[in-house]
């Protein structure tokens, strides 16, 4: 069991851009959580990781309107944002998924 980087600031660029509520990147940031959660427990099943991964992708797709109900959107700052995070994990992990691979659900 592999603790994650306590460290690493998950989303730090989308916080740091007033343009993204703190609420929301919150919520991006608990979908992330259980893959952090999964890794860490040791799980090296690429197919099983892509699984989390889509579940997780696909859950920030669904975000997407709120986002925009509050005046702001899932862009190219909040993709870059979301995938450094996302890649920083996968290397942590030492997985073997390509950053696009890892997030091909997403419609962001």
């Amino acid at each position: 069991m592999k603790k994650f980087d306590t460290n690493y600031n998950l989303l730090e660029d989308m916080y740091r851009d007033s343009y993204f509520p703190d609420f929301l990147v919150d919520k991006i940031k608990a979908l992330i959580q259980p893959v952090i959660d999964y890794l860490a427990n040791g799980e090296k099943n690429i197919e099983m990781i892509q699984g989390k991964l889509d579940e997780m992708t696909l859950a920030i797709n669904d975000l997407q309107e709120e986002f925009e109900e509050n005046d702001s959107e899932i862009e190219t700052a909040a993709r870059d944002s979301i995938g450094e995070t996302i890649e920083y994990i996968l290397q942590w992990f030492e997985i073997d998924i390509y950053v696009e691979d890892a997030i091909a659900e997403r419609d962001w």
